[in-house]
């Protein structure tokens, strides 16, 4: 038997020191912690042995404050890089390693990070990061504020022309957090992931107030109050089987059509249930999702922002196949109306869209914006006006369906036909004016009101006559602003075949570097 050659044996013995990270028992705390290594969770996200790693012999160059001794020196550093396959198709991908110094970011671990985002853009594939450090570190001080510096030039540069997701597994604070912020999506852990520019320590001693490291930047915080994360997971598991998914509705860049995925359910079915799902009282609610559910392929609607400005519905779907963004307003929550949080949301999903080819659907029933001191004081007309931008900028296929209220500007905002929609369908139910018949009576017969004998009853007539004669899909689909009236029964073979009917659609904006979208 011929002795192994001793260059192979260092190479493999080298090659183990990288992979043990931070070495037995910092594992065993990352685990007692109810969290996965930095390897364990490339694993679960990748194909089954598709991961190839890149520098895994890096090392930091570090050697004050006893950085140069061997206990502080970890092959790789403190994060994971490579390329692998999500269901066959190629990403680049990025683990921090907390059981190496926390995971703190080094010039070496920015310098893995920024090596693997210009291979994903030089070969048009998404960026996945798994965020899971300390933040900077500090014994190395301005050379690693550079490192996240270099990181976030290549996020915005990647911005629009690869997609970029960001997988929050851990504490992800400082100038740590705005490379997240600088991508397409968020993805948080309930319990266990936290975002934050200053911890609870600093904001206690700065402000004086006293929270929790969960109150401050956990995963529901910034799911339902800021809105800075996007998706909410259950698990680190969960975590990354969603990432996996969501890829699943997105091309590999901007130059790619969206993943087309054969379905089982009939382009052709019509839902009955839609004709009676909207209220024959125009005040009542229904569930948006419901009608979403019963149109798209097989019910399966990934949501984006679930429980951030719920009065708005985004996410992926598919119909016939074809990967569609979807926007709604949501009916059950605050009438559907349009507030700050709710224009910012929906327009931050459009300009995603339209990015990367994903035709946009938006179901309409919107009473208009919200009003209020709090809402004017906070910009809700420059947030208005993102909305509005994001749908006008669009060059994607647009469809426009009004299931019951468009008034006033929110009519014009949501897709009208005004701002290059490319098919506006309404139901019989769609109530489509200025204002609702109510305020609308209340202005225009003001006097007539005044001089009433029984004022109730005259403007309850006033109001019913309103309602019949403008309050109606008809009027605006006798000056081409909607297409068509459909039976609500029909939208789902409607829409597959409007698709289908778009699929070769060119537009394009005037040539500029690019537009001030108001922020």
């Amino acid at each position: 038997m011929t002795n192994q050659d001793p260059k192979i044996e260092q190479l493999n013995e080298m090659r183990l020191r990288s992979m043990a990270g931070g070495g037995p028992a910092r594992v065993e705390k990352q685990h007692q912690a109810g969290k996965l290594t930095a390897r364990e969770r490339l694993d679960l996200l990748l194909d089954p042995g598709s991961f190839r790693e890149m520098d895994a012999f890096v090392v930091h160059r570090e050697r004050n404050f006893g950085m140069d001794r061997p206990e502080n020196q970890f092959l790789g550093d403190s994060v994971v890089t490579g390329w692998g396959t999500i269901n066959g198709r190629l990403v680049y991908v990025y683990s921090q390693d907390f059981t190496v110094m926390g995971g703190s970011l080094s010039e070496a671990h920015a310098e893995k990070i920024c090596k693997i985002m210009d291979m994903a853009m030089k070969n048009g594939a998404p960026i996945i990061g798994l965020n899971d450090s300390g933040g900077a570190r500090i014994q190395e001080g301005v050379f690693s504020l550079g490192g996240f510096a270099d990181i976030f030039l290549r996020n915005t540069l990647a911005s629009g022309f690869v997609p970029q997701l960001s997988v929050i597994m851990g504490p992800c604070a400082g100038g740590a957090v705005y490379s997240p912020a600088l991508t397409d999506f968020i993805f948080m852990v309930k319990d266990t992931s936290y975002m934050f520019v200053t911890g609870p320590d600093v904001v206690r001693a700065v402000t004086h107030e006293d929270v929790t490291f969960e109150e401050l930047g956990g995963a529901m915080t910034h799911n339902a109050v800021s809105g800075v994360s996007h998706v909410a997971a259950n698990s680190e598991e969960d975590a990354l089987f969603l990432t996996r998914e969501i890829l699943a509705y997105i091309p590999q860049n901007n130059m790619e059509d969206p993943p087309f995925e054969p379905t089982k359910d009939d382009p052709l079915r019509t839902e009955e249930a839609l004709n009676s799902l909207v209220p024959d009282d125009p005040s009542k609610p229904y569930d948006v999702k419901e009608l979403i559910k019963l149109i798209i392929d097989e019910g399966r609607f990934f949501e984006i922002h679930e429980h951030f400005a719920q009065n708005i519905v985004v996410g992926f779907a598919r119909l016939g196949g074809h990967s569609v963004g979807i926007v709604a307003n949501q009916p059950a929550v605050l009438a559907g109306v349009l507030d700050i949080d709710a224009s910012e949301k929906a327009a931050r999903f459009i300009r995603f869209c339209d990015s990367f080819n994903i035709p946009i659907i938006t179901f309409e029933d919107v009473p208009g914006f919200m009003p209020g001191l709090a809402q004017e004081h906070g910009g809700i007309i420059r947030a208005g006006a993102k909305l509005l931008y994001a749908y006008c900028e669009a060059t994607v296929p647009k469809i426009t369906v009004v299931t019951r209220k468009a008034y006033g500007g929110a009519y014009c905002v949501m897709n009208s036909k005004h701002i290059r929609s490319d098919l506006n369908l309404a139901w019989p139910t769609a109530e489509i004016a200025v204002m609702g018949p109510d305020g609308a009576v209340n202005i225009i017969f003001r006097r007539e009101l005044a001089e009433a004998d029984d004022p109730a009853q005259r403007k309850n007539e006033l109001v019913e006559d309103y309602r019949e004669r403008f309050a109606t899909p008809y009027v605006a689909a006798s000056r081409g602003f909607i297409d068509d009236v459909i039976v609500p029964s029909d939208t789902r073979p409607r829409l597959i075949n409007a698709l289908e009917m778009l699929q070769n659609k060119r537009d394009s904006n005037p040539p500029k570097k690019h537009g001030n979208i108001p922020l």
